[in-house]
């Protein structure tokens, strides 16, 4: 990150719930390589990991896409891994089941190793 780059913690895009932590994505479809982006804040003040994934936005190829991503990136079981909002959308919220804290501390320091948060 460059100097006047925002600062973001595992907190900005990382919501703690019982039993799962909800993890905000702004997804592109369609793109030239499957990989996590960045952190990026929408148009609502919402930051959010920003995923690129190559299948098409059709019958659920992009989210499937998205999924098996985060699964092999987090090293997580994809059974593991939900849309919880944002079916159709680009903006959308995926939920995480498994102990909440471990997810937590897991995630984060896989994005803070990726350089996308501090």
């Amino acid at each position: 990150m460059t100097q006047s780059s925002p600062s973001y913690t595992a907190f900005d895009i990382l919501e703690r719930r019982p039993d799962a932590v909800r993890l905000f994505i702004k997804l592109t479809p369609k793109a030239a390589a499957n990989r996590l982006d960045r952190v990026e804040m929408d148009g609502d003040g919402q930051a959010r990991l920003r995923v690129s994934v190559t299948a098409v936005p059709e019958k659920g190829k992009a989210n499937k896409a998205l999924v098996g991503l985060l699964a092999k990136e987090l090293g997580l079981a994809k059974r593991d891994i939900t849309i919880q909002a944002g079916e159709v959308s680009r903006l959308k919220t995926v939920e995480i089941s498994g102990n909440t804290q471990s997810l937590l501390d897991d995630i984060g320091k896989i994005l803070k190793q990726q350089g996308f948060i501090d």
